[in-house]
Formats: structure tokens, sequence, C-alpha cells
């Protein structure tokens, strides 16, 4: 027996409707019409569900006698590996986003930093770029990516942080006449805090937004 029709029998041995039992897995009524119709299979996270919902195990679901159904086992297979492909591409965009981002403003301040406002500065080391870091931790930690080592990240940020240029006023009497030369100089202590304060509150807010989901779906 497909698994769709097992469904279907266990939401009507249950004495639920499609419609409810759509409300509370959150999803909508044609879906589950889909799944019991096998139109399309169920993640397996929603047969879990389901499993509890109908009060049926999920041997009985997804077995038939000590096999799994064939073509919903090569549904699974192929969702998890589009899954991890994803998942990886994602951490792929992370990091490189990341260290272009970091490329280019260091290209900026060591390489036109004489030319660069105050405004343009404040706006791209003290907003721009501590923000692009705060989401991508984030959203790291929310999707666990990296597993325990995405703490490093800390690191990370401490580091690439450090050694983005600072200014500082240098004086020099040239004829009996001082100017004011701004030199451009690292490592960059202060801006390192941040750097470190930013990303830990990222991965932090992402690893909680992480747990709560769970709590929610247990």
């Amino acid at each position: 027996m497909e698994i769709g029709n097992k469904l279907k029998k266990a939401r009507n041995e249950k004495g639920i409707t499609q419609e409810k039992a759509a409300d509370l897995l959150g999803v909508s009524r044609q879906t589950v019409s889909n799944w019991e119709n096998n139109r399309s299979y169920p993640d397996i996270v929603s047969v879990i569900k389901m499993s509890d919902l109908y009060s049926v195990s999920l041997d009985h679901l997804l077995k038939e006698g000590k096999d799994m159904d064939q073509n919903y086992q090569e549904f699974l297979e192929e969702s998890t590996n589009t899954v991890k492909a994803k998942k990886n591409m994602s951490k792929v965009i992370i990091i490189t986003a990341y260290f272009i981002i970091w490329i280019a403003l260091m290209v900026i301040f060591w390489g036109f930093g004489s030319n660069v406002t105050k405004g343009v500065e404040t706006a791209l080391k003290y907003t721009a770029f501590p923000l692009f870091l705060l989401i991508a931790c984030i959203f790291t930690a929310k999707n666990d990516f990296f597993g325990k080592c995405k703490w490093l990240g800390t690191l990370i940020a401490t580091v690439t942080f450090m050694v983005i240029p600072y200014t500082q006023s240098k004086y020099v009497v040239i004829n009996g006449v001082t100017y004011d030369e701004i030199m451009y100089r690292s490592p960059n202590l202060i801006y390192a805090l941040i750097g470190l304060i930013v990303s830990l509150f990222g991965l932090v807010a992402g690893t909680i937004i992480r747990k709560s989901k769970k709590t929610v779906i247990v």
C-alpha cells in the first residue's frame, strides 16, 4: 500500500477531516489531499507529525512489511540531497559575500583612505559592515550551519575587523608650519571589539530562534 493510501486510512480512522488535519499540520487542505492521493509526497517532518496526530507508528506509515515504500524512499533520498546541496550553497554564499565585502573595505580604506569622507567611513564601517555581519551570523546559527564550529565565526569577525584601518592624526612641522597629516593604521582594537560583540550577538540570537522553532514543533 502506498504511503498516501495509508495516510488517508489513518486520518479517516482517527475521524479527522482534511481541513482539520491541514490546520493542525500547518499546511493547506490541497496539500493534504495531494499527499493522500499520491500526487506529491510529504517530507519526513510532516510524516512524523501525522504519526502523532493519527496515533499510528512511523513503521506503519513508512513500511510495507520490512521495506519502505520504494517510491517514497527515492523521494526522501532526492529531497535530502537537494537540501544538502542548498545548505552547502548557502554556506559558500555567506562566506564568499563576507570576505568580498571585507576585501572591498580594505581596498577602500588602505588604497583610497585619504579621499574617504567621515560620513562614508561611518556608513561603511559602523553601519553596513556590522549589519551584514549580524545578519550573516543570525542566518548561520538559525540554520545551524557548521555545527559547533560556527562559534569560530566570532574569532574570524574579530580578526577581520581588527585589520580594517583607523585614522590617526600626525602633526608634521615643515618650515615652521604645522600640518595635520591623517595616517591610516592597524590593528584597530576597538573595531575588533565591535566585530566580536556583533558576531556573538548574532550567533546567540540565531541559536535562540532555532531552538524556539524546535520547541514549537515538539
